[in-house]
Formats: structure tokens, C-alpha cells, sequence
């Protein structure tokens, strides 16, 4: 299995829960089963703030009630590098799309952009594989960590890929700057506003995927997929 254990899950030290609401969605929608959201990360370094902060944003997300699950892309192929994407990796990583709900995305900014590893995992997930979606309909919360100061690049591009996906990218979004700052010797991210802006990120996101979670089915059904597969409607009255 590719889905990376979570240290110290329940552990919040950064989070200030006299502020925070456990069911961030709780009047929106049903909360059960729990929303499930995958969380995918753009780096590989032994130390990547990318992963870090999909940590802290999965242990948010756990908080407020979601299921999560973080791909590790480590041994993931370049799309077309393998035949008929036919390696485990692959495999699961659209496995891991199907099950959930909503996704986060967050990649280091280099060079002005996403990185390769970033776009690999996302070029991986088709639109569709026969009748199944891998992304179409489901909420996406972007987010990036920089070396340097603040920018928006690549949540920019992050959004850019959300649309194409089809998929439903929340409003808010996350930027860390000099992200080598705000992380312990322990990984765990220090209280700072770049904290409460993931907090924020990770509410917004649950509400959202609650909200849309019963009309996803019609949100996402097209005239032009029923027409191509000859899929009639009732005639209205």
C-alpha cells in the first residue's frame, strides 16, 4: 500500500480548539459517513514541507471529522513510461482518486512552478477510464509551499488543473513562504497565520464536500455524455 502513515494523528499543538469547531459542516449536510479526501504532495526530499503540510492538513482534516489518505509517490512512473500504465503505483494512485470525495494538492513552487512529481500524479488521472471518473465532481483545496517569500504560482497552476480535472476547487487556498521557517525539528508546523490559513482551507474544503456531496451525480451529469452514449431523459410534461 502507497498511503503514508500519519505520526501523532491526533496531536494539534498549533490549533487553538477554544476557536474551532469539531463539525465544521454540521447543518449543511449529513457528516456520515465521514467525507474522504485524498491528500497528494509534490516532493521526495527526505525533508519535504510539501509533505509536511499535507501532514498537518490531513491531521486537521481527521479533527474535523474526514477520512483521509496521503499517496506516496515514491516509486510513481512518468505517465507513459510504463505500457498501458500498467504498474501498481498507477494503479493505485486512481484507486485512491475513486474513493474519495474531495482531494488537496500541494506542491512546492520551483522555478516559477509546480514540479514534475506534482504534474506526474495529476497526468496519471485521466478524465475518464471508461465509465468511471477518477476526478469529475469532486471538491479540490490547492496549496503551495515556497523557499523564498510569498507567491502564487503554483496554486495558480494548481487551480488551472483542478478546472481541466472537472473537478470543484474551493475558494481559499494556502501559500507558505520561506516554508523552511515554519516547520520544527520534528516536522510539525509552528502556530503562525500559515497555520490558521490551512485550518481555514481544510474547514472550507469539509463544508464544501458536504454541501455538493448528495447532488455530485447530477452536478456532473452532461448533455454531451448522454447524448454520445444515447442515454434518453423523461421528456417534461
Amino acid at each position: 500500500m502507497r498511503i503514508r502513515t500519519l505520526p501523532d494523528s491526533d496531536h494539534l499543538p498549533a490549533l487553538s480548539p477554544e476557536f474551532t469547531t469539531r463539525y465544521p459542516a454540521s447543518g449543511m449536510g449529513e457528516n456520515e459517513p465521514p467525507v474522504r479526501i485524498l491528500l497528494l504532495y509534490g516532493s521526495l526530499r527526505a525533508r519535504s514541507f510539501s509533505r509536511l503540510a499535507v501532514e498537518e492538513a490531513a491531521r486537521i482534516l481527521q479533527y474535523f471529522g474526514a477520512e483521509t489518505r496521503i499517496f506516496d509517490p515514491s516509486d510513481l512512473p512518468f505517465p507513459d513510461q510504463v505500457a498501458n500504465d500498467d504498474h501498481p503505483a498507477v494503479k493505485e494512485l486512481r484507486e485512491l482518486s475513486n474513493w474519495s470525495e474531495g482531494q488537496v494538492w500541494c506542491s512546492p513552487e520551483r522555478h516559477g512552478q509546480i514540479t514534475g512529481l506534482m504534474k506526474a500524479q495529476i497526468d496519471h488521472l485521466p478524465l475518464n477510464i471508461g465509465s468511471i471518473r477518477p476526478t469529475q465532481g469532486r471538491t479540490l483545496a490547492v496549496m503551495q509551499v515556497s523557499g523564498g517569500s510569498q507567491s502564487f504560482n503554483a496554486v495558480n497552476t494548481l487551480r488551472l488543473l483542478g478546472r481541466w480535472m472537472r473537478m470543484f476547487t474551493i475558494p481559499n487556498q494556502s501559500s507558505i513562504a520561506k516554508a523552511y521557517q515554519e516547520f520544527d525539528e520534528a516536522g510539525r508546523m509552528k502556530p503562525s497565520d500559515y497555520y490558521d490559513r490551512i485550518v481555514d482551507v481544510m474547514e472550507e474544503l469539509v463544508r464544501m464536500t458536504v454541501l455538493l456531496r448528495p447532488h455530485a451525480e447530477q452536478l456532473t451529469d452532461r448533455y454531451s455524455e448522454r447524448k454520445a452514449q444515447g442515454r434518453r431523459v423523461a421528456l417534461a410534461e
